[in-house]
């Protein structure tokens, strides 16, 4: 049971590590007002494997982020205060590394910044004087208490823009502090740091710093709201990040300074310190403040009444997965797969839209999306991925095509849009005759039983996609369960809509299709473990994969399911019993001899335990809702979702990660803050939530 607090309680005088009400500065309406935030106290914040072992993220809607640590060491080399996405939603360009931030009161100096070095030295150690982190309306928020004096730092970034902010406030204090901001930069591609000292240009003035890596980079600009520039350029070699170490890859980094900004703080006064690649003059950090403010709201207003605040939380981290797509019409938009590696998939979208946009009433973003993916169709398949360096799609993936059917009937549900399912017919019908003739990679449905096979040697088509070199972990050619549960759904979804539509021809030709895939589903089901076959037919053969893996549950959690419900029940005991955790399910039984129960190591390493065992998080939403589909009890499958409730306060703060360990204590790892893991959490809680509400035993 999490911790219930009056709004009307006197503000706490000690910060723990929970939910707390106390008094904040609100600089954006000028007044102060109670909220409910998460706090991380001085037992944190104040030593070194506290402070470095939280993140944080903030983005801006066109692939750009900053994020970091609560002691505001860069611990991976994609920590950053401004990294740019120069081809939005792709071309990563880290910009600005850090900024160290020092502070002169009463005559004494304090250095609130932390450094890891080379050689394991930690300079400075700022993170002594934190006596608090929160995150406040998605704006991560630190308070260091200096003497007397009580100093609130926020990093958020513009939406729409690559333009980041550094903003201070003197909550108390008996005399002015004078701020020194020491800003380290670069200018690389996210993925790889940069080592050796580089010819940066600067232009500076009094309160600025213009800065060109070299000739055609694009230029980057530092400024503050107040005070003075001061230059004093220089290199410093041997950035430490030691997370880069436990994946097995470069972990030093070399920086530039360019020099420092000082200016005199008051109470009463933000200092506003700002890095954009922008063109034009970067907007007032009060009005971006405001603009994030009023889109919390908007979230919030969404959520059913009584919504528990990790819940709420999440609502707001959907926004950052959301972005412009650019060259793919104005109103183009994607879902960034993951922070900090991932650009936009076409699997991760489709799995992720429904709970990152259409729960949450977001049409517009839902269509949009919908929209922008059917234009890339080709060969009757969606891209796999679109590449960081903005070169063409790939389109290795079987399942991100039929994952769209899903999508768009999830959103039909919520939404009737007439235009829109008129307009993607023709493209839908194009995709469903394109996997019944034959398309790229071995696609296309057995004439002997009307299920669909993919893959052929050497690639890696579904979810579980793994690869190194020439070696694919989990290569799965054949008839997968779960490729199939999502060509039936496809194919009951398209005959509803060619009757919708009235293009009987169409529909004749998509029942035919589902009444004979749906048969042969049958020989799915694997009597002696009670529960379905991974994949049956492998690589062309008679084989079946009996391996218990998650897969088979998403046949049960799809909407359109031919098994009969004591199958069905069965599958939920079997995933229950060898594969659910608290966080998620894990990609393969613990039992089978090729189970890897830690995600570590080397890239080799880590791509070979990827699903071999490995926890998925986002697993848990169909597992929730195909526990609910066969025991009818809501409540007691949204328990199930309660654990997370608790991840979202340890790891990045307000997000979910991409993977657990399998074995307990099942240590989070991957990537930080992952799409499809914060959007079937959510979206599983607010279906489970509604019938709660309701009462029903299904939402249409």
């Amino acid at each position: 049971m999490r911790p219930s607090l009056s709004v009307n309680a006197a503000p706490s005088n000690t910060f723990g590590e929970f939910k707390q009400l106390f008094y904040r500065e609100l600089t954006l309406h000028g007044r102060y007002e109670q909220v409910t935030i998460l706090i991380l106290g001085r037992q944190t914040c104040g030593n070194w494997d506290g402070a470095a072992g939280y993140e944080w993220l903030v983005t801006n809607g066109l692939g750009g982020y900053a994020c970091g640590t609560v002691a505001l060491a860069n611990t991976r080399r994609y920590h950053a205060f401004l990294t740019a996405s120069l081809a939005p939603p792709v071309q990563r360009t880290l910009m600005v590394a850090k900024i160290d931030v020092s502070v002169e009161y009463l005559g004494q100096k304090y250095d609130l910044g932390a450094n890891e070095f080379a050689g394991g030295a930690i300079s400075p150690q700022g993170f002594v004087h934190l006596e608090s982190f929160s995150v406040e309306v998605g704006v991560p928020t630190w308070r260091y208490a200096i003497a007397d004096a009580l100093l609130q730092q926020q990093i958020f970034m513009a939406p729409g823009a690559n333009t980041s902010y550094l903003r201070l406030a003197v909550i108390r204090g008996t005399a002015p502090l004078r701020i020194g901001l020491k800003p380290y930069v670069t200018y690389r591609d996210h993925h790889g740091p940069a080592r050796g000292a580089q010819a940066f240009r600067t232009q500076s003035g009094s309160r600025h710093c213009g800065i060109e890596a070299f000739a055609g980079a694009r230029p980057y600009r530092l400024q503050i709201s107040q005070g003075e520039f001061t230059a004093a350029p220089e290199w410093y070699l041997n950035f430490w990040h030691r997370a880069e170490v436990e994946r097995g890859l470069d972990a030093s980094e070399d920086l530039f300074f360019p020099g420092v900004f000082n200016a005199e703080l008051a109470a009463g006064v933000a200092l506003n310190f700002i890095a954009s690649a922008e063109p034009s003059s970067p907007a007032e950090g009060s009005e971006v403040l405001k603009a994030l403010n009023a889109r919390s709201e908007a979230l919030s207003a969404a959520l059913p009444k009584g919504t528990p605040t990790w819940v709420q939380g999440l609502a707001g981290a959907s926004d950052q997965f959301i972005v412009r797509r650019d060259g793919a019409g104005t109103a183009a938009a994607s879902i960034i797969a993951g922070y900090p590696w991932f650009a936009d998939w076409g699997r991760d979208t489709m799995i992720s839209l429904p709970g990152l946009a259409t729960a949450l009433g977001r049409y517009d973003i839902a269509a949009n999306t919908l929209r922008t993916y059917a234009s890339f169709v080709d060969q009757g398949m969606l891209p796999n991925r679109f590449p960081d360096s903005g070169a063409a799609p790939e389109y290795n993936t079987v399942d991100a095509t039929l994952w769209m059917f899903h999508a768009l009937e999830d959103y039909h549900k919520h939404k009737r849009d007439p235009k829109l399912l008129a307009d993607l017919f023709p493209t839908l019908v194009s995709i469903i005759h394109a996997h019944a003739k034959g398309t790229r990679y071995g696609i296309h449905v057995d004439a002997k039983d009307g299920l669909l096979h993919s893959g052929e040697a050497g690639t890696q088509l579904t979810w579980m996609d793994a690869k190194s070199a020439d070696t694919v972990f989990t290569p799965r050619v054949g008839k997968a369960v779960e490729i199939n549960a999502l060509w039936l759904n496809a194919l009951n979804f398209m005959v509803r809509l060619a009757e919708r539509l009235r293009n009987l021809p169409e529909k004749r030709f998509c029942q035919g299709l589902l009444d004979r895939a749906s048969l042969s589903f049958a020989r799915f089901w694997n009597e002696e473990r009670a529960c379905l076959y991974d994949v049956i037919d492998v690589d062309g053969g008679t084989s079946h994969d009996a391996s218990i893996r998650p897969n088979q549950i998403l046949a049960i959690a799809l909407p359109y399911c031919p098994l009969p419900t004591e199958q069905m029940r069965a599958v939920i005991k079997t995933c229950g019993r060898d594969l659910l955790t608290s966080y998620g399910l894990r990609s393969l039984s613990p039992a089978d001899p090729k189970y890897i129960g830690v995600y570590a190591g080397d890239p080799w390493h880590r791509d070979a335990a990827y699903h071999m065992g490995t926890v998925w998080s986002w697993l848990l939403g169909p597992f929730a809702r195909a526990h609910f589909r066969v025991y009818e009890d809501a409540r007691l499958a949204q328990s199930l979702l309660e654990p997370m409730a608790q991840h979202v306060d340890s790891a990045c703060i307000g997000s979910i990660s991409e993977i657990f360990d399998g074995d307990a204590p099942h240590t989070a790892r991957g990537c930080f803050a992952q799409a499809w893991s914060v959007a079937e959490i959510l979206r599983s809680w607010l279906y489970l939530e509604r019938l709660i509400s309701t009462g029903a035993r299904t939402i249409e």
